[in-house]
């Protein structure tokens, strides 16, 4: 079960590695996990970046069971630990141009959120589906930035559109359409 919740900040953590960039994404990850096979800030980075249209502030936090069960209990009401979950803040504010600009057009702030994921979660999923691990993990990623980009899934009709994304980024990036049987 994947989810999009609204207004939770992640705390700092000692953990976490951000890096300061130009670039459309600032991405900071947090291993809160004692997994041995984790996905590294580069792959996420990179399966992030796949799925945005503009900037994004992100923080990423891998955490265990209790973690992810207490946050989706929270935020959600229930009570089992889910692969991921996906805070957004600001939906849908607009940053003003400023007055010498070419344009008057109001622009959209950087995609802003936290993402948690439950990396015992992942990693029972990716085994019971037979699917890489790694692939699992690329489109949790990918399908946590489509909701801070305000994407859904709460009707057959959006997540038809949301599983089609999902599905051309995954392949764009060389991991198989999860949608699809075992490949």
């Amino acid at each position: 079960m994947m989810s999009k919740l609204s207004s939770r900040k992640l705390s700092p953590n000692k953990n976490s590695r951000a890096k300061p960039s130009r670039d459309k994404l600032s991405l900071a990850v947090q291993y809160a996990s004692s997994a041995q096979h984790l996905p590294t800030r580069a792959q996420f980075r990179r399966w992030i970046k796949a799925a945005l249209q503009h900037r994004a502030i992100i923080t990423l936090r891998i955490v265990d069971e209790p973690e992810g069960r207490e946050l989706n209990r929270n935020y959600r009401g229930k009570d089992y630990a889910t692969n991921v979950l996906t805070f957004v803040y600001d939906d849908e504010q607009l940053i003003p141009r400023s007055a010498g600009s070419v344009s008057n057009v109001p622009q959209p702030l950087p995609y802003s959120g936290d993402v948690v994921i439950c990396a015992p979660v992942v990693e029972r999923e990716a085994g019971l589906q037979r699917r890489d691990l790694l692939a699992h993990y690329a489109h949790l990623a990918i399908h946590a930035t489509l909701h801070l980009r305000g994407y859904e899934h709460d009707s057959d009709a959006d997540a038809a559109v949301m599983e089609t994304l999902e599905s051309a980024l995954m392949l764009k990036l060389g991991y198989p359409d999860p949608y699809q049987a075992n490949q």
